[in-house]
């Protein structure tokens, strides 16, 4: 079974919801929150193995968030979930080409898969 504390940002509520029971039944830990200003406390307090963000946060950028968040610990692995394509994301500047990233709706399967890559295999 799946091992790690994950961390979640997303302004929607219910899409917390799922990754919160979706995760907890693979078996990390998990904390949720619908802002950056929450998910920033517990990053600077050390918690967490990965992030799981939205890119477009209401107090902050998903690639803000990260961005700090990678001057206090570089190491941290992020994921970043958004309702817009890889290409528009890409387009604005919002997040590099390479970056780790899952467009909505992506189902629980490939969300798995993902996080298994980023922790098991450093990606």
């Amino acid at each position: 079974m799946p091992t790690g504390s994950i961390l979640v940002a997303d302004d929607d509520a219910a899409i917390r919801t799922v990754l919160n029971q979706a995760l907890s039944r693979a078996g990390y830990e998990v904390r949720s929150t619908g802002n950056a200003a929450t998910l920033w406390r517990w990053i600077s307090q050390g918690d967490g193995d990965l992030v799981i963000t939205d890119v477009v946060m209401p107090d902050m950028s998903g690639r803000q968030l990260a961005d700090r968040a990678r001057g206090k610990r570089p190491n941290l692995k992020v994921l970043y979930t958004t309702g817009y394509t890889r290409n528009a994301i890409v387009h604005n500047g919002m997040l590099d080409p390479g970056t780790n990233l899952l467009t909505k709706p992506f189902s629980i399967e490939e969300l798995a898969g993902k996080i298994r890559k980023i922790l098991d295999e450093g990606a």
